[in-house]
């Protein structure tokens, strides 16, 4: 993607002062790019699509995380990657387009959709943030789907133009099309504005996916409350049985769960049970398990599903003389992965 002046970032950010921000994202035409990149040759079908979910934080620990993805035996094979918090150009990341350098490093396909462009540090190349989808299949048509708005985040600490979005893709699997879609939801509202921005991720993939098997996937922050209200937080935090009683019944709380099953998308089965993805950092050190991420395919057999950790000590499996043997930090992310094996019909 074409980098934007910082100063013209600023000015353009400006207008956020006195006119909504879907009239800014729609004159940056970034926002709706999805160029596709093929890197490498299709594989051989075996009628096996072996799906991975990841928020990779930004890719913050970038040859940490290729080293897990690359090493890692409770994700191996993979054919697709749903990636959610790349970076492209933002100081935290090295000015790293870690989307780009994920694909070189591991011989895969990808496209990448622009979220937000982070205004908190002027200086950076880009500043741009997104989603992205990984495949050693061919990519043969791409779009970034903007959802609903539900929060601005311009008005956040964490300062930024733009808003959440799904990227979908169609894939050639051995002259078979197969529709997926990379979706990052909003954690800043409640279950209804979540819900709000599936139907509208549905309601696309029924439109430029007909007739197909669709694997949706991302993280989908199905936190169980309100993501604005830090009173609700605090409850939750210090209520261990509140939290398992969310957590076992993420559906109850979360709508867009029993939207997608009544879809067709069986998310119960491709999602490694009942296990937490998320450990969101808490003020006295401590971190509040949730279940965000999620895998839900249609039109395909889940015949093994898992939560995979990114702990820092449950990687006693990376090479000696690798990155992420010498990794010092707790975590790569601070959210598992989940991988899937899904069986074409």
């Amino acid at each position: 993607m074409l980098t934007i002046e910082p100063t013209l970032r600023l000015r353009m950010a400006e207008r956020l002062e006195r006119e909504p921000q879907c009239a800014l994202m729609d004159a940056i035409p970034q926002f709706a790019q999805a160029e596709i990149c093929t890197l490498c040759p299709p594989p051989a079908p075996d009628g096996m699509l072996r799906t991975l979910v990841f928020n990779m934080e930004r890719g913050v620990n970038l040859q940490e995380t290729i080293d897990f993805l690359r090493f890692c035996p409770k994700i191996q094979p993979f054919d697709l990657i749903l990636a959610n918090e790349l970076d492209d150009g933002c100081n935290r990341s090295g000015g790293r387009d870690t989307a780009r350098e994920i694909a070189e490093a591991l011989g895969l396909n990808y496209v990448f959709g622009l979220e937000f462009i982070e205004l908190t540090d002027p200086t950076h190349p880009k500043g741009y943030h997104g989603n992205a989808v990984f495949s050693r299949y061919p990519i043969v048509w791409a779009e970034t789907l903007r959802l609903p708005e539900s929060y601005n985040w311009y008005f956040d600490r964490q300062r930024r133009i733009g808003g959440r979005n799904a990227v979908l893709a169609k894939l050639d699997v051995g002259g078979k099309p197969v529709g997926v879609a990379s979706i990052h939801l909003e954690n800043r509202t409640d279950g209804a504005g979540r819900l709000a921005q599936m139907q509208a991720v549905l309601d696309e993939c029924m439109r430029v996916f007909p007739g197909m098997p669709v694997i949706l996937g991302g993280d989908l922050n199905t936190n169980t409350f309100d993501g604005r209200d830090k009173q609700e937080i605090g409850k939750l935090a210090e209520c261990p049985a509140l939290q398992q009683e969310q957590m076992a019944h993420v559906d109850e709380f979360e709508p867009l769960l029993p939207l997608c099953e009544r879809a067709g998308y069986a998310w119960r089965r491709a999602s490694g049970g009942g296990e937490p993805t998320r450990r969101k950092p808490l003020p006295d050190g401590s971190t509040l398990p949730m279940r965000l991420d999620w895998i839900l395919p249609r039109g395909l057999i889940t015949m093994d599903s898992r939560v995979v950790s990114t702990k820092t000590e449950d990687c006693g499996f990376a090479p000696a003389d690798s990155a992420l043997a010498a990794f010092t930090g707790e975590e790569l992310s601070d959210h598992n992965a989940v991988w899937a094996a899904l069986k074409l019909r």
